[in-house]
Parts: structure tokens; sequence; C-alpha cells
């Protein structure tokens, strides 16, 4: 019987810093993509409203990013 509670855990921790990395490249990437519209949509509610909307375009563009950048990891 092979004893893999030690060797194991090497490769997994590696793993698991290269998808933080990955992760942290695609969110940035989804976010940058996202602040235009978001911008344009936070824009687009002010004039149709006349008061400012209760979200920034930086929070919307965030909030955007958490939503999307999970979906590719789990697909």
């Amino acid at each position: 019987m092979t004893d893999m509670t030690n060797a194991g855990m090497a490769p997994l921790e590696k793993d698991r810093d290269g998808l933080k990395t990955e992760f942290a490249i695609y969110f940035a990437i989804i976010f940058a993509a996202t602040v235009p519209l978001a911008c344009l949509t936070w824009g687009l509610t002010l004039i149709r409203s006349g008061h400012l909307p209760e979200r920034g375009p930086l929070a919307r563009a965030w909030s955007q990013a958490r939503i999307i950048t999970p979906m590719i990891f789990s697909a």
C-alpha cells in the first residue's frame, strides 16, 4: 500500500497557487471589459431617473466580474 498523504500535497498546493493567479487574471480582464458597460448603464440610469444610482459604475463592474469569473471556472 502506498502512502499518499505527504507526497500528494505538494502538487496540489502548486495547482492552487496557479488557479489563484489564473482567477485573478481572468477577473482583471473581465472587470476591465465591464467597466465601460457599467459606466454606460450608470449614466443612462442617471439620465432616466434624474438622481444618482445607489451603486457607482465601478461597484457594478466589480459585481459583474465577481459573477462571471466563477462561471468560467465551473464550466
